[in-house]
């Protein structure tokens, strides 16, 4: 799918960030490696290893099983999960975050044709709003808004969508969200307005 293929009458877009926009991961293998290289410099344990265990765990299981492989193999202390979560939140990241080439594009056809830009998105807004920050945007940061959907009421629940369209005086017909999950999914049928899955573009 490509930007052609999209109604023309469709004037706003809205996105959710994570796996959409960027790949989450690239985040998330980050904050693995700031995470430990801090052990290995408190405890002396080698973080190549604990990155290589953290990632394996992440692909196999997902990463809210990652902290407890690293206890279960590492034996490291209940007490630096705080740390973990929140270096999470708040880690300067070494890198820039990258988006997807074909979102990347995407937005700029956007951008060209003069239509507006949303990110509405699930999750810890203190943690999106830090992604967002370290994200290379290629000067598209100016034309988007973004809605902390938690600050309203979470995806599937449309609230933020609805608050999205009071805001800006938009008419739902004029609107699709781009996703992901199910929730997404979920949350477009709930406030009537088209969705696409973001892999049709990827």
């Amino acid at each position: 799918m490509t930007y052609s293929d999209i109604d023309p009458k469709k004037s706003a877009f809205v996105f959710e960030l994570d796996n959409v926009l960027y790949p989450e991961k690239d985040y998330l293998f980050q904050v693995y490696y700031l995470f430990a290289s801090m052990i290995e410099y408190t405890e002396l344990w080698d973080a190549k290893a604990m990155v290589s265990l953290m990632t394996d765990t992440y692909k196999q299981h997902g990463h809210q099983a990652v902290f407890d492989a690293l206890k279960q193999k590492f034996n490291v202390d209940e007490k630096y999960r705080t740390n973990f979560n929140d270096m999470l939140i708040t880690s300067k990241l070494p890198l820039k975050l990258l988006l997807f080439q074909k979102m990347l594009e995407l937005l700029q056809q956007i951008v060209v044709d003069r239509k507006r830009i949303f990110i509405v998105t699930n999750g810890n807004p203190q943690q999106q709003l830090n992604k967002i920050k370290q994200t290379e945007w290629n000067g598209l940061e100016q034309y988007l808004t973004c809605y902390f959907a938690d600050e309203i009421n979470a995806k599937p629940e449309p609230d933020a969508i609805n608050q999205l369209l009071a805001d800006h005086n938009i008419s739902r017909r004029d609107v699709v969200m781009i996703g992901i999950t199910e929730a997404d999914e979920q949350c477009a049928e709930a406030a009537g307005i088209d969705f696409i899955n973001s892999d049709g573009f990827l």
